[in-house]
C-alpha cells in the first residue's frame, strides 16, 4: 500500500523533503528560546546588566523570526506537496479506471468511486500534509525539549518523563477506541453518495411518484448513519482536552513547587525555572499533537485502502505484444462460445454460441428479457471476453485486435443511450473527433434526427443538458445512432436503440442504413418483430441459447416461439416477455 501510494508523489518529493527540514528547522528556533530567556533572567535581570538584556534579546528576536520564517516555509511547502500528492491520485486513479472493462467496472459501484475519487482522497491530502509537518515537528519538539529539561535539571525533567508516559497510555487507549469508529465511517459515505446520486439523475422519476419524502427518509436515514458513527469517536477523542490540561497543570504546580524548593536551596536559578515550565508546554502540547496525528493517520488508513484498490485493479482485458490493428471487414464468427460474468457462477450466461455472420449483412436479434442479447453483442467489440470458444471479426481473434482499433470498428448504441453536456455537435463528434459539421449532418440525416435538430433555436449548436435531460427518449436515441454512424464502422450494433421512436421513424432508419452504409454489418436487437422482419436473417435467444437463426419467413415456419411471438404482436397483444 505505502508503495502503491508513494509512487504518486512524483514531482512533489522535493517539496515533500523540504517541508520536514523546515519544521525541524522551526522546532529548534523554538527549543533555543527558553534558553536565551533564562540568560536574560540569571545574567541580564538579576545582574541588572543591560547589554546582556539587549544583546540575548535580539538574539531571541532573531530566533523567533527564523522560526516564523521556518514555519511559514514548512506551511508552503508542505501545502504544495500534499495538494499535488491528491492531484496525483485523482488523476491516477481516474486514468486506471479509464482502462477497467466492465466486469472491473462491475467491482465497483458509481457512487463508491466517487467517494473514493473526493472524500477519501482528501482524507490522504489532510494527512499527508500532517505527515509531513506535525509527524515531524511534534517528535522533534517532544526530543529537543527533553534533551534540555534533563541538561537543566535532570531532577524536574524526571516529573515530565512520568508525565509523558502516563499521558501516552491514557491518549493511546483513546486512540485505539476512536479508531474502531472511524474506520466504520468512510465506508457509509458510499450509501451516502448513492442516494444523492441516485434521486438527482432520477428527479424527474421522483417528482412524478410523488416519492419525495421516501427520498428525504432515505438521505436522513445515510446521513444519520454517518452522524451516529463520528459522534462516537469525536465522543472519545474529546476526553484529549480534559486529560492533556490535567496533565499539564499538575506538571506546572509539581514543577512550580519543586524548582521553588531548589531555588531556595540554589540548585536552580529563577531562569531555569522558567526555562522548564516552557519546556513543559512544548512537551505537553507536542503530545497532544502525536494524538491526533494517530487518530488522523487511522482515519486515513481506510482511505487509503479504498485508493490503493483502485490504483491495483488490474484490467481484466490487455492488448496482445503484437496486436492487429486493421479490421479487415464486417465478417463475425462465434465458435462454440460461452461466457460468464464471473468465473464461480454455476452456469454460463451465454452457451455454446455457434453463428457465422457475413460482411454486410443485416442481423435481427430478439429475445424475452434476460435471454442475453446484450451480453452476446458485448462480446463482439471486447467490452467483456469469452469464458470458451474463440470469437472472430473480420476474421481475427477479438483478442489478437489492438482494443482501441477494434472498437473504433464497431460502434455500438447501447441501451442506456447517453449524452454528455455540451453542443449538439459536440455529442457528436464523439464518434469522430475530426468529423467536419456536414458530416455530422449527413449522419443525422441517416438517422432522423436532423429534423428535430433544425427546429432547435440553435440548430446544431443547441446545448444538450447533462445526461440529455433536455431531449426525449427518441431524440437521444436518434442523436446517439447518429453519432456511431460518424465512426463509419466495419460493425453497427444498436442494442434496442429504436424502441422509443415511432414505428415509421424505425423504418425510416433501417431503409437509410441499408442504402447509405451497405458494407457495415448490422446487429439490431429488438424487442418488435416489426424492427427486424426485414432484416437478412433473425437470430432467436432463448435462456443464453440459440434458439433460432434463419430468414423472417423460415423463422415463421420452422420456430415456434417466433411465430408464437410474431403473431401476438400482430393482434397487439404481446411480446417476447409475455406467456402465451
Amino acid at each position: 500500500m505505502l508503495k502503491t501510494l508513494g509512487a504518486q508523489i512524483k514531482e512533489f518529493k522535493r517539496d515533500s523533503v523540504l517541508t520536514p527540514v523546515f519544521m525541524i528547522g522551526e522546532v529548534i528556533m523554538e527549543t533555543i528560546i527558553p534558553l536565551l530567556m533564562a540568560s536574560i533572567i540569571d545574567d541580564g535581570v538579576t545582574a541588572g546588566n543591560m547589554k546582556h538584556i539587549y544583546f540575548i534579546g535580539g538574539l531571541m528576536l532573531l530566533a523567533a523570526l527564523s522560526s516564523l520564517i521556518l514555519g511559514i516555509l514548512g506551511g508552503q511547502f508542505g501545502s504544495r506537496a500534499s495538494a499535488g500528492f491528491a492531484r496525483n491520485l485523482r488523476k491516477a486513479m481516474y486514468e486506471n479506471i479509464q482502462t477497467f472493462s466492465f466486469s472491473n467496472i462491475d467491482k465497483f459501484s458509481t457512487s463508491g468511486l466517487v467517494t473514493r475519487l473526493t472524500t477519501d482522497v482528501t482524507n490522504m491530502q489532510n494527512a499527508y500534509q500532517m505527515i509531513l509537518r506535525m509527524c515531524m515537528r511534534a517528535p522533534a519538539s517532544l526530543i529537543c525539549a527533553m534533551i534540555m529539561s534533563f541538561v537543566i535539571s535532570p531532577r524536574l525533567a524526571s516529573v515530565y518523563l512520568a508525565a509523558v508516559a502516563g499521558l501516552g497510555c491514557v491518549l493511546a487507549i483513546i486512540v485505539t477506541q476512536a479508531t474502531k469508529h472511524f474506520s466504520q465511517a468512510f465506508p457509509k459515505y458510499d450509501a451516502l453518495n448513492e442516494s444523492v446520486q441516485e434521486n438527482v439523475s432520477a428527479i424527474r422519476v421522483v417528482k412524478a411518484y410523488v416519492r419525495e419524502d421516501y427520498e428525504i427518509k432515505k438521505f436522513k436515514n445515510a446521513s444519520n448513519n454517518i452522524y451516529k458513527i463520528f459522534c462516537k469517536a469525536e465522543g472519545i477523542v474529546v476526553w484529549n482536552g480534559p486529560v492533556m490540561n490535567l496533565t499539564v497543570y499538575s506538571c506546572i504546580l509539581l514543577i512550580s513547587w519543586l524548582g521553588a524548593h531548589m531555588i531556595v536551596q540554589d540548585s536552580l536559578t529563577t531562569g531555569q525555572l522558567m526555562s522548564m515550565l516552557a519546556y513543559c508546554m512544548n512537551i505537553l502540547m507536542s503530545l497532544m499533537m502525536l494524538s491526533m496525528i494517530f487518530v488522523m493517520i487511522t482515519m486515513s488508513v481506510a482511505s487509503a485502502r479504498r485508493i490503493c484498490e483502485v490504483l491495483e485493479e488490474q484490467a481484466d482485458l490487455a492488448n496482445p505484444e503484437q496486436p492487429v490493428y486493421e479490421v479487415k471487414d464486417g465478417s463475425i464468427l462465434f465458435d462454440k462460445v460461452s461466457f460468464s460474468y464471473k468465473k464461480e457462477a454455476e452456469s454460463p450466461v451465454l452457451k455454446d454460441i455457434n453463428l457465422d455472420i457475413r460482411s454486410g449483412e443485416t442481423i435481427g436479434i430478439i429475445g424475452g428479457t434476460g435471454s442475453a442479447k446484450s451480453s452476446l453483442v458485448n462480446l463482439i467489440s471486447r467490452l467483456y471476453d469469452v469464458t470458451e470458444g474463440q470469437l472472430k471479426v473480420g476474421g481475427v481473434n477479438v483478442k489478437d485486435y489492438d482494443m482501441e482499433a477494434l472498437r473504433n470498428q464497431v460502434a455500438v448504441v447501447l441501451q442506456n443511450n447517453v449524452l454528455f453536456s455540451g453542443t449538439i455537435l459536440e455529442n457528436l463528434r464523439w464518434g469522430n473527433k475530426e468529423a467536419t459539421e456536414e458530416e455530422c449532418r449527413h449522419a443525422c440525416q441517416l438517422a432522423c434526427a436532423d429534423e428535430f435538430i433544425r427546429k432547435m433555436p440553435d440548430g446544431y449548436d443547441t446545448y444538450i443538458e447533462q445526461g440529455g435531460t433536455n431531449v426525449s427518449g427518441g431524440q437521444k436515441q436518434r442523436l446517439c445512432i447518429a453519432r456511431a454512424l460518424l465512426k463509419k464502422p466495419r460493425i453497427l450494433i444498436l442494442d434496442d436503440s429504436t424502441s422509443a421512436v415511432d414505428t415509421a421513424t424505425d423504418a425510416r432508419i433501417r431503409k437509410a442504413f441499408t442504402e447509405a452504409i451497405p458494407g457495415t454489418t448490422k446487429l439490431i436487437i429488438a424487442q418488435r418483430i416489426s424492427s427486424v422482419e426485414h432484416a437478412d436473417r433473425i437470430i432467436v435467444m432463448h435462456d443464453g441459447e440459440i434458439n433460432g437463426f434463419a430468414s423472417h419467413e423460415e423463422l415463421l415456419e420452422t420456430n415456434e416461439i417466433y411465430r408464437e411471438v410474431y403473431e401476438a404482436q400482430m393482434s397487439g397483444s404481446g411480446d417476447f416477455d409475455e406467456k402465451n
